[in-house]
């Protein structure tokens, strides 16, 4: 599975939301990464630009952006952005996979 780091933040309907009706964001935001086939890691309130960071796990991009576009079609959450996470065993296997690939390159000049 691929792992995606999510922050964003909490419009104002969704923090009236919360005032009114107090919840467990964090269950709320696994039933809905689950539904999508994905599996979530960790959940984090934050301070300065963004409320939220979530880690999850998922099979694919377009299951990630399918419970996006649900979460965003709320109206509850704003500024959603996505990154791809690799770790470090990851990231070491793409620095010998380039170092195949680059022998195999002609660079211009």
């Amino acid at each position: 599975m691929s792992r995606y780091i999510v922050t964003g933040s909490y419009s104002s309907s969704g923090m009236k939301g919360m005032l009114a009706k107090p919840s467990d964001r964090e269950a709320a935001t696994s039933a809905l990464v689950s539904a999508a086939g994905g599996k979530l890691e960790a959940y984090y309130l934050t301070t300065g630009d963004t409320d939220f960071l979530m880690v999850i796990q998922a099979d694919n991009l377009q299951d990630m952006l399918a419970a996006m576009i649900v979460a965003g079609a709320t109206g509850s959450v704003t500024g959603l952005k996505t990154v791809q996470a690799f770790t470090s065993a990851e990231f070491l296997a793409a620095q010998k996979r380039a170092g195949d690939i680059a022998i195999k390159f002609t660079p211009a000049g």
